[in-house]
């Protein structure tokens, strides 16, 4: 016994790595099963473990979590954090009134009602968690009664499905050789008193007495009698289904997952089985409390869906599916029963009971089971009239209560005929445990019996009767009997924990008399016919109070209905087949499904649980419009203002789950796992989101400066259709000092749905999500770490968020950022055009430049068509490059090559060459553009032995100017041309209002930049090695803004764009730039000379200048 509380104590202190898992995250879930099992109780982890054994793929849902012995509460305040509360709370028959508290999965859940409270379990395993275990079939006077369906009222028929549910569960009484338990021998003391010695035994119970593997393989403890079973045994000796029919049903391929609170069923689209509902509440999802019973999810069964949720459970879930549209029976939800059970207190008696749970109790005074002698009064000429007696324990956790409660509850009966000896026993019995405790050895609590009656109901005066029974027994050993709280405080009121019925069979095979037939199949209405494949396989069965424990009933029932349906539809279920000893570490032994589909997501988990490394979760509801159409506009605000006007609304609701938070903040590729679902009013949904991804703040190649929050999912509906989300949160340097911006940014999701098509894929839909601040101020509430140790889980989350506020002040404090400057590198030249020749130019005046050419297209050459040439002049401090882009996946040239031009492109003077550090102004260039003609004429002259064909022009900036210049001063004829396309500038440049004011400030720019940098060149280039001054202009630079737009400022880190724009002005917008090109400016962009700098202001100047005479002339005229 020593060694068995030792090991309570090393279980108590383990880490959640120690415990099994036999669930899966629904990260893992499948859209579609054979078989889906609603809860996991006794009928539940039944129809789990025989189907898995029958080869079909199971899914099993469970409201509750998954608990091993090791993790049940011990104390109140733990035990409190498990406790839920609903129903309609109706003391001394007032009004009911709907109450609704505490964690809707937690483990101890207290249904109350009018005139009858229920206490459930919810947890892997339900009520067999919590349950007393004892094992103990109908009398036989109960099962002829007519309330049965003709075909269970044979007792005969039993017997298989009893022996059946025995052999997996082992039920045996509590041993003769060990300790003696006080409660025990004062029960037997209290049957002799009543004159009931020959009803008085130890019932077979399912708690295990010795060490070793149970019938399913799964390795048990012998018990350390906590008395502990109502909050859950710590000690490992409960035979719950936990460890026999649903670790069975692990080992044979079943997948549970928990958290999952089935809320209805509904038929198929197709006529295929049944989509099953479900509200799931992980990653806090409750903290959205107006979607997490809204925006539901669902799995797909495609042969059998059984209602195992318990009692109460099955028939809530069936009432809301015919709510729902689901045709059932109108018998559905009546004649349920409590089981006729009674709870009572024998009060401070003159003898010990012991029965307060103690999770590590003195081996020679232990507590027991909570139950393990019972005065069976069932054999009665009328089976209404039996019903049994069993002693119980309480928790430790409720144990600091107890006193108060017995004390204040109104109805106590004292005992009577007392010797003042005994009076005054009593009152320092009382006493000494409200002084010292509730475990004090002569104390009132450690000499109190408690009472559990099962019985049968609808009979005031039964219930009247068993009371003064209990009382009679209580007297008789010197106690105060007291009376549930339920019932002696609020009017009468039972409490059950063995809720029975509101989907009962019907005795007479149809929906008139009852919910289900005689297999659990639901009736469709007040027929004979029954939906196939929906059964119902718990306690909701059962059509009446039973007199004793039901479980062993139920697990009978279930076994039955279970074999019938299989062979019904030619599954052959494996009941012979040993596990052996089961790993529940490890893998299933018997799979029934290929995991390819979830590997890498499984393999994620799998990592994470092996390495414990620690993830961050959290969930968010966006919602908005989204236009659904065959031609669907490609702008998102166009696409949203449609949807809001045509009431096209979208809501998605998801979780995030990442696994190392390491990776995640230091991997720009690595990503969360998104579960959840969308819905929108024009799709017919809701669409289930499977192991989606959510990458954050990734680099964004399209825009330079942004980073994205990229979501990619595919979604499935009911109906089967397919469609591929894709959506981004775009955070860049617009958000520079705005908190509104920002805000927006990371709340303002731009979405596209495509669908697959013969052809490739096609746009569904596009539009704008939102995330509202009631939404948020719930999501930041979700937000938890997982996975490792408590100190780790805090360096993980403190990781998470700065890494989250890092990447938005990064944007949000733009300017501050380092600068950036040219790498010797070069990288993401993803499309390097092919040039065709290279020629050096040689002008009038000797200087050199360079002439680029590039051939049309092979296939357009070999089509016959004629080819035209095309001459590029680029502007100043640029070269070939800026027409062949190498950083975008289609440029200029790219574009007429393909088109079928010959393109060439002319370096000059004042571009990105070598020349241009001789002060060289876009006059002067006019003689590379000349030359560049004139070697076009000559390969034209080479190729064709023809006269020179005309060329078109497409000229830019500087390079305009010099071609206008060229026209004008005759240096460049017009017959060589056939055509011209100028940008920004010809032959009337017209300046910014930033570049105005340079011209006019007192002092020019070039002037001082000659003064102090003792240079006649400025280069946009610079690096952290440059001279002093260099360094403070770039510093000076950082808020220089690129482009005024709506009021909103560009800003960026890189010391090319700020010194191009402080020297040219506005040369691009930031959102056009990719952020390849952006990040390698200095490929594409030199310097320029002072003179040629000053010529193109003194050009700016008189342009102005006439401008305004102009203007001045035609006021006066």
């Amino acid at each position: 016994m020593s060694s068995e509380t030792s090991n309570y104590s090393q279980t108590r202190n383990a880490t959640p790595s120690q415990f099994p898992r036999i669930s899966r995250p629904v990260e893992l879930l499948r859209s579609s099963y054979d078989v889906v099992v609603i809860g996991s109780g006794y009928g539940g982890g039944i129809a789990a473990s025989r189907m898995a054994r029958g080869r079909q793929s199971v899914c099993l849902l469970e409201r509750g979590h998954e608990k091993w012995p090791g993790e049940y509460p011990v104390s109140l305040a733990d035990a409190a954090k498990e406790f839920h509360v609903s129903g309609s709370f109706a003391p001394n028959d007032s009004k009911g009134v709907y109450v609704e508290g505490g964690s809707p999965t937690g483990l101890y859940h207290l249904v109350v009602g009018e005139g009858q409270n229920a206490f459930v379990g919810n947890g892997l395993g339900g009520t067999s968690l919590l349950n007393a275990n004892i094992f103990l079939e109908m009398d036989d006077g109960v099962k002829e009664m007519a309330m049965w369906p003709k075909e269970l009222r044979d007792k005969s028929t039993w017997d298989k499905y009893y022996s059946r549910a025995k052999k997996m569960l082992e039920p045996e009484p509590y041993p003769a050789d060990y300790p003696e338990i006080p409660k025990l021998t004062l029960l037997q003391k209290q049957a002799e008193l009543l004159g009931q010695t020959k009803n008085f035994y130890r019932p077979p119970q399912t708690t295990r007495f010795v060490d070793g593997p149970n019938s399913t393989g799964v390795e048990m403890n012998a018990t350390t009698l906590t008395g502990q079973d109502a909050t859950g045994i710590n000690d490992g000796s409960k035979s719950s289904t936990l460890v026999n029919y649903l670790s069975d049903a692990w080992n044979w391929g079943a997948e549970m997952f928990c958290g999952c609170e089935v809320r209805h069923i509904e038929n198929h689209p197709t006529g295929e089985g049944y989509i099953v509902y479900f509200a799931w509440h992980g990653s806090r999802r409750g903290q959205f409390k107006d979607n997490i019973y809204k925006d539901l999810m669902w799995v797909h069964a495609k042969k059998f869906v059984f209602l195992g949720a318990g009692s109460l459970g099955t028939t809530e879930i069936l009432l809301r599916s015919k709510n729902m549209g689901l045709s059932i029976s109108d018998s559905i939800g009546h004649n349920m029963s409590g089981n006729g059970d009674i709870l009572a207190f024998g009060y401070n008696t003159d003898f010990s009971s012991n029965s307060m749970g103690n999770p590590a109790p003195s081996p020679t005074n232990p507590v027991g089971p909570c139950i393990t002698g019972v005065i069976d009064c069932r054999d009665q000429e009328n089976p209404l009239n039996g019903f049994v007696i069993e002693e119980g324990t309480v928790p430790k956790a409720l144990a600091p209560l107890f006193q108060f409660m017995l004390e204040s509850l109104p109805g106590s009966i004292a005992p009577t005929g007392r010797s003042t000896i005994e009076k005054i026993k009593s009152v320092f019995a009382r006493l000494g445990s409200q002084l010292i405790g509730p475990y004090y050895s002569k104390g009132s609590i450690e000499k109190t019996q408690i009472y559990l009656i099962m019985s049968h109901d609808s009979r005031s005066e039964h219930a009247q009767y068993l009371n003064a029974l209990l009382a009679k027994a209580t007297a008789a050993v010197g106690g105060t009997f007291v009376q549930s709280p339920f019932y002696a405080a609020l009017g009468q009121q039972e409490i059950t924990v063995h809720a029975i019925g509101g989907a009962r069979m019907s005795n007479d095979g149809t929906g008139l008399s009852g919910a289900t037939n005689h297999l659990g199949g639901v009736f469709k209405g007040h027929g004979s016919d029954v939906h196939e494949g929906l059964i119902v396989c718990d306690g909701a069965l059962v059509p009446g109070a039973l007199g004793v424990n039901p479980f062993a009933t139920i697990s009978a029932l279930a076994e039955r209905s279970i074999e019938l349906l299989a062979k019904q539809r030619s599954i052959s279920i494996d009941f012979d087949t040993k596990n052996g000893v089961l790993d529940l570490f490890g893998r299933p032994a018997f799979p029934v499904l290929d995991d390819h589909t979830i590997e890498p997501a499984q393999s994620r988990t799998s990592r994470a649980t092996i390495n414990r490394t620690n993830g961050v979760e959290f969930s968010e509801v966006m919602s908005g419009f989204i236009h659904v159409a065959e031609s669907v506009p490609e702008d998102f605000e166009v696409a949203a203002k449609i949807a809001q006007s045509k009431g096209e609304v979208a809501n998605c609701f998801l979780s995030v789950k990442t696994y190392n938070t390491t990776e995640l903040t230091h991997d720009p590729t690595n990503t969360g796992l998104l579960t959840g679902t969308f819905s929108h009013s024009a799709l017919h949904g809701p669409f289930m989101i499977h192991r989606g991804s959510l990458q954050l703040f990734s680099v964004d190649s399209q825009q330079s400066d942004t980073n994205d929050l990229v979501y990619k999912f595919s979604m499935l509906n009911p109906s089967g259709e397919v469609l591929h989300f894709q959506g981004y949160k775009i955070i860049n340097n617009e958000v520079t000092f705005s908190p509104s911006a920002l805000w927006n940014a990371t709340t303002t999701l731009y979405v596209t749905i495509t669908r697959l098509v013969p052809t490739g894929t096609a746009v569904v839909g596009r539009g704008i999500l939102h995330i509202r601040l009631s939404d948020f101020l719930s999501e930041v509430k979700t937000l938890q770490t997982n996975g490792g140790t408590t100190l780790s889980r805090i360096i993980s989350a403190w990781s998470f968020a700065s890494f989250f506020a890092r990447n938005s002040l990064k944007h949000f404090l733009a300017p501050l950022n380092p600068l950036s400057y040219p790498t010797p590198t070069y990288s993401d030249f993803i499309n390097v055009t092919p040039i065709a020749a290279t020629y050096t130019l040689t002008a009038t005046d000797g200087v050199h430049s360079q002439l680029y050419q590039y051939n049309p297209d092979q296939k357009y050459v070999a089509s016959g068509k004629p080819v035209q040439t095309i001459l590029f002049i680029p502007g100043a401090s640029v070269d070939h490059q800026i027409f062949a882009l190498p950083t975008i996946p289609r440029n200029a040239i790219d574009y007429f090559t393909a088109a079928g031009y010959r393109c060439y492109v002319v370096v000059h003077r004042v571009g990105k060459n070598i020349a241009a550090l001789k002060g060289y102004t876009s006059f002067d260039a006019r003689l590379d553009v000349r030359a560049a003609f004139e070697q076009i004429h000559a390969v034209q002259n080479s190729d064709h032995g023809a006269e020179p064909s005309k060329i078109y022009v497409i000229s830019h900036c500087i390079g305009a100017l010099a071609l206008g210049m060229g026209l004008l001063s005759g240096s460049i004829k017009k017959d060589w041309i056939k055509g011209i396309t100028t940008s920004q500038v010809f032959l009337t440049p017209k300046f910014s209002g930033q570049n105005v004011a340079k011209v006019y400030a007192p002092i020019r720019l070039t002037t001082l930049w000659s003064l102090f940098a003792n240079s006649s060149w400025f280069d946009t280039r610079s690096s952290s090695e440059s001279s002093l001054f260099q360094r403070a202009v770039d510093q000076i630079l950082r808020l220089y803004p690129v482009w005024i737009r709506g009021g909103r400022r560009e800003f960026c880190s890189s010391s090319v764009c700020h010194r191009g724009s402080l020297i040219f002005g506005r040369l691009w917008c930031h959102e056009n730039l990719n952020e390849a090109t952006h990040r390698q400016l200095d490929r594409f962009l030199g310097g320029i000379s002072m003179r040629c700098l000053q010529h193109l202001e003194d050009m700016g100047q008189e342009t102005i200048a006439r401008l305004l005479r102009h203007q001045l002339l035609r006021r006066i005229w």
